[in-house]
């Protein structure tokens, strides 16, 4: 049948450097804190693929105190997307969208999908990366911080 994921992901500036996308350096000034190394673009992908498998979210996989810091987000994606394979799910494309006033996505976007169709074993043609800031509003407008949001499109066995 087909499925569809959402997932959402924010974190705060102040963590040690850099600035992580899909494992991407995009912002070597600063770093966002997090127990793992707060890649919001590969827990919102995680999320999404959870939601698509109907698997919960990366608190029910990942229960707090479980990831050691720093972890690296894209390893747990690695363990998400097995999980999510396990159980069916064939993902058929990946939209993804940063939200951010001030970390630049486009020098970086093509590396960016590169590594999350790699991630997700699909042609990088099946994955979109978006930027968007939110003119001053907010939390990101203000610059405190990233955030991202990812929709999984796919079809789940069974």
């Amino acid at each position: 049948m087909k499925t569809i994921g959402w997932g959402f992901d924010a974190h705060r500036f102040g963590g040690e450097p850099p600035v992580l996308l899909a494992g991407v350096v995009a912002d070597v000034k600063r770093g966002l804190l997090g127990t793992s190394d707060a890649d919001v673009v590969a827990h919102a992908v995680a999320d999404a693929l959870l939601g698509a498998a109907t698997l919960g979210d990366l608190g029910t996989l990942f229960p707090s105190g479980s990831v050691q810091e720093g972890a690296d987000s894209m390893e747990l994606l690695g363990t998400v997307m097995s999980r999510c394979r396990d159980e069916g799910l064939t993902v058929e494309h990946l939209d993804v969208t940063v939200i951010a006033e001030t970390v630049s996505v486009s020098p970086v976007r093509a590396e960016v999908r590169r590594r999350l169709a790699a991630a997700l074993d699909v042609d990088h043609a099946a994955v979109s990366v978006k930027a968007t800031s939110t003119d001053g509003m907010g939390f990101t407008g203000r610059d405190e911080g990233v955030a991202a949001a990812a929709v999984v499109i796919g079809e789940l066995a069974g």
